[in-house]
């Protein structure tokens, strides 16, 4: 993975006059019945056919259709950016602002956001109609040059207000951006506009998705007007950074103050409950919601209650509430019994979970992956080989584990064994005295993380050694002055063995080390984290 790059200075200005009223609305469908055959296609040849197909008979001209075709290559596993680059091409004069937006999140999700902003232009010089996903994607890709400032010049031609800074706030988020957070914190004091419900809730977010409690405090208490989505907002807030009893405890203050919980309120505080281990509360709450708010428990409800019984390992309740409950169980649900069942060691559960997670999504790669997990912690190697198989016959691949941290402006990304950063003699020097310092604090790889048919300990131990997280923490250890917080972003679950490491080195370099993965933050302070080992 290559580092991050100053931000690069445009080849042309961009054009000065933006209608401030151009919102584009999506055309309406027209009877095709060969996009419907773009679901089924598992190989990018298949769709190509497809594709042809369309265009003997006139259909890519349309919009609509061009935009779905659009979609599926630039956005599906089984796409291919380079066709979905010549529908583009197919409309020289005026493309439809659906491909336009498409190929934009496509160049976002690749984090190529210097062709994203090339875009934009053609779309301003073809005079294009923008909507609001253009200017969350234009925002996104500034934010990703750290060139935020260019993203608000941009939309201050049509007039910042509310919804212009909530969209920057939501394309900060998205990237655990704390430094460009601020920034926007501190453009909305330093002209006085005032915190209304959505404004306060997207800032609580912001910083709550940064690992920054404090900056959601501060929000929440400078908004005078505090509306159910403010309380929503931080409650979920001490929920996702491991602070399950101060989000009762706040549920509880909002109850006090007269104001009626609604679905949401009972989502946050259910996971609360969830992440913190608190089954008989849970249950208290799950009851309550109905009995005295008379609110009917959604899908997201049960899910939680089948994740706080499978985190408990009380996984004949979690059954128990799917065979009980009037809808059928979603993805959501399985997921949660898997990874559960891979903390408990309860593999049979976890086989024939992982095996409806494929069933109803068999897009995407995580349920391959937990399944997989399963058979490798449970020594069954041909039971890995088989859903190796599968993903390959499917098309199918796994997302690699990428961790990312802020400096000075800019993001350095990791994978594991990462050795294309500029500074990597430093990172991997910094990393073997990581290793002699653990070592002296009596830490032992835990290679049981390492899910791989792999006999040879010492090659497992290096492997454990190089995940992405260590080399994000390496980097901030080198770069950040003593003391200071070190903050790290994962796109997947931090391994077990990477949170018995953190948790030692944020005790030997006194640090607070917060990172962000795909379910919840990991606060590490003093030797212990947040989470309290229940995760």
């Amino acid at each position: 993975m290559l580092p991050a790059a100053p931000i690069p200075v445009l080849s042309a200005p961009l054009p000065v006059s933006i209608p401030a009223t151009s919102v584009a609305k999506p055309p309406p469908p027209p009877p095709n019945t060969n996009l419907s055959l773009l679901h089924l296609c598992t190989h990018l040849q298949e769709a190509t056919q497809v594709h042809a197909l369309m265009v003997k008979t006139s259909q890519t001209a349309d919009p609509y259709s061009a935009g779905r075709l659009a979609e599926f290559y630039a956005l599906s596993d089984r796409g291919s950016l380079e066709h979905a680059e010549k529908i583009l091409d197919s409309f020289p004069h005026h493309p439809p602002t659906f491909v336009c937006n498409t190929l934009m999140r496509a160049y976002s999700k690749r984090r190529n956001p210097l062709l994203s902003i090339d875009l934009y232009r053609r779309m301003l010089v073809a005079a294009v109609e923008e909507d609001r996903f253009t200017f969350t994607f234009t925002l996104k890709a500034c934010t990703q040059l750290r060139a935020l400032a260019i993203g608000m010049q941009i939309h201050a031609q049509c007039g910042l207000n509310r919804v212009t800074l909530i969209s920057v706030l939501s394309a900060v988020t998205q990237l655990g951006a704390l430094g460009q957070g601020q920034w926007v914190h501190a453009y909305i004091k330093r002209h006085g506009i005032e915190l209304d419900e959505n404004l306060s809730s997207a800032l609580i977010n912001m910083y709550s998705k940064c690992g920054c409690i404090e900056g959601a405090i501060y929000t929440f208490e400078m908004t005078h007007l505090k509306s159910v989505d403010t309380w929503n907002a931080m409650i979920g807030c001490f929920t996702a950074n491991g602070c399950s009893l101060r989000a009762i405890d706040l549920f509880s203050k909002m109850e006090a103050s007269g104001l009626v919980p609604n679905k949401i309120t009972f989502t946050c505080v259910l996971n609360a409950c969830s992440h913190g281990g608190l089954v008989d509360r849970g249950i208290r709450y799950f009851e309550k919601m109905t009995s005295v708010y008379d609110i009917e428990p959604d899908v997201g409800h049960y899910g939680c209650m089948v994740d706080l019984f499978s985190r408990a390992g009380l996984f004949e309740k979690a059954e128990e509430i799917i065979q009980q409950m009037p809808i059928e169980p979603d993805k959501v649900m399985w997921k949660a019994i898997v990874g559960a069942c891979r903390v408990n060691k309860n593999y049979e559960l976890g086989e024939k979970a992982g095996l409806k997670l494929i069933e109803l999504a068999p897009d995407d790669n995580a349920g391959y992956v937990l399944l997989s997990n399963i058979y490798a912690m449970s020594n069954n190697w041909n039971g890995v080989y088989r859903v190796r198989k599968l993903m390959h016959e499917r098309g199918i691949k796994k997302v690699p584990g990428c961790s990312s941290i802020e400096l000075d402006g800019l993001i350095h990304e990791f994978i594991a064994g990462d050795a294309a950063h500029a500074r990597k003699k430093e990172i991997y020097e910094m990393l073997d005295e990581m290793a002699q310092q653990l070592k002296r604090a009596g830490y032992e790889p835990d290679t049981t993380q390492v899910l791989l048919d792999i006999e040879e300990e010492d090659v497992k131990e290096s492997s454990l050694a190089l995940h992405s997280e260590k080399l994000a923490v390496a980097y901030g250890l080198i770069r950040t002055s003593p003391g200071s917080t070190i903050r790290v972003v994962k796109n997947l679950r931090i391994c077990g063995d990477c949170h018995s490491a953190l948790k030692l080195l944020s005790q030997i370099y006194d640090r607070n080390i917060i990172v962000r993965d795909a379910n919840r933050f990991h606060h590490f302070s003093k030797g212990s984290c947040s989470c309290m080992d229940y995760w």
